[in-house]
């Protein structure tokens, strides 16, 4: 596994391998921000959930006070390397513009003369957006001439996307290659610094809380994690590839048969590092994935043949309260079950209850559970949520990241 404390300052004060955007001369200079503005947008036109966009408001910030002409480049959805009118990052243009209170101007493209010319107009304190990057198939390919033309923009590189960092993309380790001065947002700083605490030196009792629908869309996470950990909480559908490694009947449950021994593994070998790992002793049941679905909860041993299991029960909801109640850091990632379906909702809110109440330093990442934290209303009792998710559990299953890389001095 990589050592973050190769990326982080961690206590001790040893230098940071790379600098964060204060360390850098940026007055009046022209800055490149990598950002993740790939947020969700209706048919209307409408930005649905603006969290990545407010996430780099710090950085953003912190730029104009030192009147730097801010060039941002992010990517919207997956456009196959051409423009499409639905992918355009106009609506992000008109919603950052008003979190910001100033014009936030639209380029056509991200890169080429009329851009240059935008760019070359810029005063200082001006906020212009490229437009999608993904619109170029030399973005994903990571194609050395587009990234030249990125930077050729600008004077400075700064990365605020850790969403994104687990790509080797033109603009987040390609482009690098043509800065000097390069350095990480505040945003990640923030992601690399909370996950660096768990990584290399938390406070103990370090609790994994792991759950989602399967176990081979975090096998390796579980591989990683599992020796580190002093208590290992799994959850959701995956949960039931465990059980049946256990020998247990679990019905039409979700379950990776081919994965049933790597299961297995896994708990053995938690077991020889100590770790004590705790899984569902009841759920709730249905005959079929829908929310108008026939419920009940059964102990685990108890699922009938023609039914499956969608949610974990009250007696392990307890359980894992239970668990966390010693504990001084907590990592989550994966929901506990179907919480999108009010019937099969109940686990997962209630685990966002379980954490917040345990007072030890949570960190929740990944998508799903970015979602059902903030649906609980308890968000902001959770110290911190990371806007991340593929580079979220690479990091987490020990994988150097392209773009956090590309930032070392």
């Amino acid at each position: 596994m990589v050592s973050i404390r190769l990326i982080l300052e961690m206590k001790g004060g040893e230098a940071m391998a790379f600098k964060s955007i204060d360390q850098l001369d940026i007055t009046g200079k022209r800055v490149f921000l990598r950002v993740d503005f790939n947020v969700p947008i209706d048919k209307s036109g409408k930005i649905t959930d603006d969290t990545r966009i407010r996430a780099v408001l710090p950085t953003l910030n912190y730029a104009l006070s030192k009147n730097a002409r801010i060039i941002l480049a992010s990517h919207l959805g997956r456009p196959k390397g051409k423009p499409e009118p639905e992918f355009s990052l106009a609506p992000v243009a008109r919603k950052l513009g008003e979190l910001l209170k100033k014009q936030v101007s639209l380029a056509p493209d991200c890169i080429g003369p009329e851009v240059e010319k935008m760019v070359a107009a810029m005063k200082p304190g001006d906020v212009l957006l490229l437009e999608n990057l993904r619109f170029h198939k030399e973005e994903e390919k990571n194609e050395a001439g587009f990234a030249q033309g990125l930077a050729k923009l600008a004077d400075v590189y700064v990365n605020d996307a850790f969403a994104v960092s687990h790509r080797a993309h033109a603009s987040v380790e390609g482009v690098t290659q043509f800065f000097k001065d390069k350095a990480a947002g505040f945003l990640m700083r923030d992601e690399l610094h909370y996950l660096g605490k768990v990584m290399e030196e938390p406070a103990r009792p370090l609790v994994a809380v792991i759950g989602g629908a399967k176990v081979s869309g975090k096998l390796e996470v579980l591989q990683n994690l599992a020796p580190r950990v002093d208590k290992l909480i799994i959850g959701g559908g995956m949960a039931f590839t465990f059980l049946k490694s256990l020998g247990m009947n679990v019905g039409k449950s979700l379950v990776e048969q081919d994965l049933v021994k790597t299961a297995r593994e896994i708990l053995e070998a938690a077991d020889k590092k100590g770790v004590k790992v705790y899984l569902p002793l009841d759920c709730v049941v249905a005959d079929k994935m829908d929310p108008s679905a026939q419920t009940k909860v059964v102990p685990i041993e108890k699922i009938p043949a023609d039914w499956m299991g969608l949610d974990i029960g009250p007696e392990t909801l307890n359980r894992f309260g239970e668990a966390l109640k010693d504990a001084k850091t907590i990592l989550w990632n994966g929901p506990m079950g179907v919480f999108e379906m009010e019937p099969f909702s109940k686990g997962t809110m209630g685990m966002v209850r379980q954490i917040v109440n345990s007072g030890a330093m949570s960190i929740v990442g990944g998508g799903d559970t970015d979602t059902a934290v903030h649906k609980s209303g308890l968000a902001e009792k959770i110290s911190y949520i990371s806007t991340a998710g593929g580079a979220f559990l690479e990091l987490l299953e020990g994988k150097k990241l392209p773009g956090v890389e590309a930032l070392k001095t």
